[in-house]
């Protein structure tokens, strides 16, 4: 969900314009899933859908009516396992984070916070509109509304921040007994240069305001303050009984991410929304992410019925896709099969990286990354692409 500001908030806000968007799409989307491939069944070449996600924003503004809607939807012209995930992420804010009962009625089962920070000086340094307490309110109003599994996501890396306070985070986290923690090293990306915010990409423009926080942020960061940070959280966790079953996300047993696991296995997945990816196993698809553009697209002002939204797409060949399935598997505990490391794009660098001490060959005879592996795999990634 691409909204903020006035489009998501007060009398102005855009939320029903979306939303009316947001189920056109849904219905193209699912014609053209029926004309290749029929209607979904339990089994066969259309099966229900395992996880339902809804992410991008804070789609936790949506009242908890919209979502019910929205999950009857995808029912109805999708299917969803009788034991589907249906994930929600939400701003643990009082005035962010939505009702958790209504949202369990609608039928929410996982629920995932940005928490980012759990010291207040850290999150007003990030902007964010919530405070510690507000955390400890969220994830006791989740458990009572019996929300099966609950996310934490956290940052590390962020300027100012120091390896003991790091370490308090994570303490404060785990007493809250969340099910899952993604943890992400502050990423300061400049989507702009990288051309992914013109009129097709997938990215918005990032506000003057933003950048400048950026460049002054990127001199408070440390690579090696962030290591130490990552090395403590593997082994912090693991005592906790987390399993570290992809490179930033951990999970208590049976509390794995079905929506992450999909993309990480490289199996097909349906999207809509303002900047959202699709992959049906041979192409990768995408939404421009300008509202006004999605928003003409789906529901025009004449009252046609409507078109697909602006965008753009990149089959994937072979070569690319082999490594996309290398680097896909590598960041996940399971790893990739033996058989890899004779293959491209792996079988060229795969004795510099078990030298180096980032690959190692399991008894079941998997190829895992090692603690240093994860720490170093953007530089492995680097030479697989």
């Amino acid at each position: 969900m691409v909204l903020a500001g006035a489009e998501a908030r007060g009398p102005g806000n855009r939320i029903g314009a979306y939303l009316a968007a947001v189920r056109r799409e849904l219905e193209l989307r699912a014609d053209l899933l029926d004309r290749r491939w029929g209607a979904p069944t339990g089994a066969g070449e259309r099966p229900r859908l395992a996880s339902l996600y809804f992410g991008g924003g804070t789609p936790s503004l949506v009242p908890a009516d919209d979502v019910a809607g929205l999950v009857r939807l995808v029912e109805a012209r999708y299917g969803l396992a009788d034991d589907a995930e249906i994930t929600l992420e939400a701003n643990p804010g009082p005035d962010d984070r939505g009702d958790a009962a209504t949202l369990v009625e609608a039928g929410v089962t996982r629920i995932s916070y940005g928490v980012q920070a759990l010291d207040d000086a850290t999150l007003r340094g990030l902007g964010r509109r919530h405070r510690v307490a507000d955390v400890a309110d969220a994830v006791g109003e989740a458990r009572s509304a019996g929300v099966r599994s609950l996310n934490l996501d956290l940052l590390y890396d962020v300027p100012g921040a120091s390896v003991d306070g790091w370490m308090t985070t994570l303490e404060r986290a785990l007493e809250l007994e969340p099910d899952h923690l993604s943890l992400y090293a502050l990423t300061l990306d400049d989507p702009d240069a990288e051309g992914l915010t013109g009129p097709l990409g997938d990215h918005l423009p990032t506000p003057r305001g933003a950048r400048r926080w950026r460049d002054a942020a990127r001199a408070g960061q440390d690579e090696d303050r962030a290591a130490a940070m990552y090395h403590h959280a593997i082994h912090r966790l693991a005592a906790a009984g987390f399993h570290g079953y992809e490179i930033s996300n951990w999970a208590r047993p049976g509390h794995e991410s079905r929506h992450n696991l999909a993309c990480w296995e490289h199996r097909p997945y349906e999207a809509v929304g303002p900047g959202a990816h699709a992959f049906d196993g041979a192409t990768r698809r995408w939404n421009a992410a300008r509202l006004d553009g999605y928003l003409a697209a789906l529901t025009p002002p004449d009252g046609g019925s409507g078109r697909l939204p602006p965008g753009g797409q990149e089959p994937l060949d072979a070569v690319t896709a082999a490594s996309e399935r290398v680097i896909l598997g590598l960041r996940t505990s399971r790893g990739v099969p033996a058989a890899a490391m004779l293959e491209p794009p792996l079988a060229e660098h795969f004795g510099w990286a078990l030298a180096a001490e980032l690959l190692e060959v399991t008894a079941d005879e998997r190829i895992v990354l090692t603690t240093r592996g994860r720490l170093l795999s953007n530089e492995l990634f680097a030479r697989l692409v």
